[in-house]
């Protein structure tokens, strides 16, 4: 089995003959999803493949297509494709509707739905790691303006904590997002990301979540002063690689619990494969198969 296929495999069926799923991305070489999906499917006894396909950016449609004609089942979306898969479905969820984009495709005969698992996925990952409820607590997320922060931020609007801060360098943005947000229990600040207000804002809150691209390379900084943190701080960073960033490493220095992006991976992977099998995966088989 390659490493990575492309739109022309899926034109001349060049692919694995029971491959059902697949991680759509541009580059997409990098992606964890089918070591841990296909440790799931292996342990379910489903005989499926899990596959890359690295399609460029205004050919999704052309390969949802394709896939839909091959038999495949289902397919996650990783970057740049979400829009644009949202944009070929027949149906969506709510949360693809107010998101504006989908991660999670399921092929229905002649229809096409979409899905976005990112919110739930970071809601178990925070239960998991950190063993808490959102529900009542006070949360910043840095870099809320983004595909993942709106939606780990939509999320968290949902799930009733008591006050969001919502962090990001184009407060128009944000905005805009706060705007379409349903109205909950949830009191919504607006920030941007000028260092004194975060670090204000950082102290005050008990969960803070890093959904900007800073800490991805070894050169990063720090998305904010970390002198605030404490042990009474949870830190969250949506990377997962480097699985220690350099605010996770400055947090642990300063006490704070801290966790990387892996656990939303898995569990947003794991919400994708029971909507695609009506299973649920075992996700620590999933995590060893990742770590392997």
């Amino acid at each position: 089995m390659k490493h990575v296929y492309t739109i022309d495999d899926l034109r001349g069926n060049s692919l694995p003959s029971n491959a059902k799923f697949a991680v759509l991305g541009y580059p997409v070489s990098h992606s964890a999803s089918p070591q841990m999906h296909q440790a799931a499917l292996d342990a379910l006894g489903i005989d499926a493949s899990y596959i890359r396909l690295e399609i460029e950016p205004g050919r999704v449609s052309e390969a949802f297509n394709l896939m839909q004609g091959l038999g495949f089942t289902g397919c996650n979306v990783t970057i740049p494709h979400k829009l644009e898969a949202m944009e070929c479905c027949d149906d969506v969820s709510d949360s693809v509707k107010v998101l504006g984009v989908a991660n999670t495709i399921h092929f229905k005969k002649e229809r096409i739905s979409g899905d976005n698992t990112d919110g739930p996925g970071l809601i178990k990952a925070l239960e998991e790691d950190f063993g808490l409820t959102v529900k009542g607590a006070d949360i910043l997320v840095l870099g809320a303006g983004g595909g993942a922060g709106k939606a780990i931020s939509t999320q968290l609007n949902s799930e009733g904590c008591a006050n969001l801060y919502l962090s990001n360098r184009t407060v128009t943005k944000l905005e805009k997002m706060v705007s379409e947000l349903p109205s909950t229990q949830t009191i919504v600040h607006l920030l941007g990301n000028g260092d004194a207000e975060l670090e204000a804002i950082a102290g005050k809150v008990q969960i803070i979540i890093n959904a900007t691209s800073i800490g991805m390379k070894p050169e990063d900084g720090l998305p904010f002063p970390i002198h605030c943190l404490t042990a009474r701080h949870k830190v969250y960073d949506a990377i997962y690689n480097p699985p220690l960033t350099s605010l996770l490493a400055s947090a642990r220095d300063r006490g704070a619990v801290v966790a990387n992006g892996l656990s939303m991976l898995i569990h947003q992977g794991a919400i994708s494969f029971e909507i695609w099998t009506g299973k649920q995966p075992d996700t620590a088989l999933m995590k060893k198969a990742i770590s392997s």
